[in-house]
């Protein structure tokens, strides 16, 4: 077990970490449950397009994501598109893309307009978010916003991504989504510019592997690890649900805390405890492929109450329709704790209600303009950003030496996209080295 390092989790974390730690020259084997990498970076077929089972972007300033394409040879064909923001306010469709727009945007006072353009250059300012994990969201905007603005605006877009886990949630979780679109729009010149790579994720995927394999990183797919054990010689064993068992010196858990604290069955009660208390947000996310537009804005985002999806990401008004044969695709997500009881509703169920929804929100859409529809299921997709977040959420360093969970819950006073992702792979990769130095 000379130098190796057994990597759990396939996905834009895991994959990362296992290529940074092979160039230090570690034996790496990375294990993923499914029969494919990618985790929520993952593509799927719809219809006769494969495309993102999510959805995802790239941003001007995502310079760790820019980094990794380049490194594949991906970045230079990045194709960068001037998008539009709508929403959805009052039974209405309005644009909010340009400062003009912003300006006339109906469903704000001119005072309201004010104190949001104040609270979003105000956030754009702040360099560190920790202190903001001591207030709450609905606190600090409603006294930068006003109450009005708040309960017109803010309370609908935090509802929409956390639901009732709204009134958890610190005010670094904002800070970080207004800093991470501000950036976007900073970057682009005041326009707001988004990117991606033809082919989408399933073809970044695809060259990631062929770069791992080629760098000598062992993949082993369909391969669920189902218990991490210490070793009487230090090592640990993992035991995989194929009923094979792999063994390394150094094992590094990249899936939520509770699935991995759930496998670390020897790590003592207390430590266990601490992840299976970390809260998470899961998402039930319809792709719908369409054969014709809808309204031509990258995301528009809903104020209005009693919708079954929290936002429209129409991914064709970014992406060539080229790229979809010619189709539209949107994103109909729905933010719920990992818990709630909608994650098992039948996938008709759910086309029933995305569908009424949209014919209420598009008035020429038609049931026949749809020509593949799908449903995805994720239960764990990013922690809650609750009050004293970071004070509260356990180290990756776990008590049994040699043994670590690293996952999305720690990324600290930001928001979960693939440029955090990497970032946070390599930080954690340069932290490992060094304690292995």
């Amino acid at each position: 077990m000379t130098r190796s390092w057994g990597v759990l989790g396939g996905g834009m974390l895991g994959m990362t970490l296992a290529r940074e730690l092979r160039k230090q020259g570690f034996e790496v084997t990375l294990c993923e449950a499914a029969p494919e990498i990618g985790g929520l970076a993952g593509a799927w077929q719809l219809g006769d397009v494969v495309w993102d089972r999510h959805y995802h972007v790239t941003l001007l300033s995502d310079s760790a994501l820019r980094g990794l394409l380049a490194e594949l040879g991906l970045e230079r064909e990045i194709r960068w598109t001037e998008t539009r923001t709508g929403f959805y306010s009052d039974g209405r469709l309005h644009s909010m893309s340009n400062s003009w727009e912003f300006v006339r945007f109906p469903p704000l006072g001119l005072l309201d307009k004010a104190r949001l353009a104040f609270t979003i250059l105000y956030a754009s300012r702040i360099t560190d978010g920790r202190e903001l994990e001591d207030v709450s969201a609905e606190a600090w905007l409603t006294r930068l916003s006003g109450r009005r603005t708040f309960e017109k605006i803010w309370r609908p877009l935090l509802r929409s991504k956390l639901g009732d886990n709204a009134g958890i949630a610190s005010a670094a979780f904002i800070w970080a989504t207004i800093r991470r679109m501000y950036a976007a729009r900073r970057e682009g010149l005041k326009k707001e510019m988004f990117g991606y790579v033809p082919g989408g994720y399933a073809r970044i995927l695809e060259r990631f592997q062929q770069s791992l394999l080629a760098d000598g990183v062992t993949i082993k797919l369909s391969a669920a690890a189902c218990q991490v054990r210490r070793e009487p010689d230090g090592g640990f064993e993992v035991r995989l649900a194929n009923g094979a068992a792999e063994r390394f010196e150094r094992v590094v858990l990249t899936m939520p805390g509770c699935v991995a604290a759930r496998l670390c069955g020897d790590l003592p009660e207390a430590e266990r405890a601490a992840w299976n208390a970390v809260r998470y947000q899961g998402i039930v996310c319809a792709s719908v492929l369409l054969k014709k537009p809808l309204a031509g804005f990258y995301v528009t985002n809903i104020t209005d109450a009693g919708l079954p999806f929290t936002g429209v990401i129409e991914m064709s008004a970014l992406v060539d329709r080229a790229q979809f044969g010619g189709h539209s695709l949107v994103y109909l997500p729905r933010y719920l704790p990992s818990d709630h009881a909608a994650f098992g509703l039948p996938d008709q169920e759910w086309r029933a209600m995305f569908m009424a929804g949209l014919r209420r929100m598009y008035p020429a859409f038609e049931e026949d303009d749809v020509a593949a529809f799908r449903i995805s299921r994720a239960r764990r997709v990013f922690a809650i950003p609750s009050l004293h977040y970071s004070r509260n959420l356990p180290a990756s360093r776990t008590s049994a030496p040699g043994l670590y969970i690293l996952n999305s819950s720690h990324i600290v006073n930001g928001t979960l996209n693939v440029n955090e992702t990497i970032e946070l792979a390599r930080r954690g990769a340069r932290m490992l080295t060094a304690e292995c130095a």
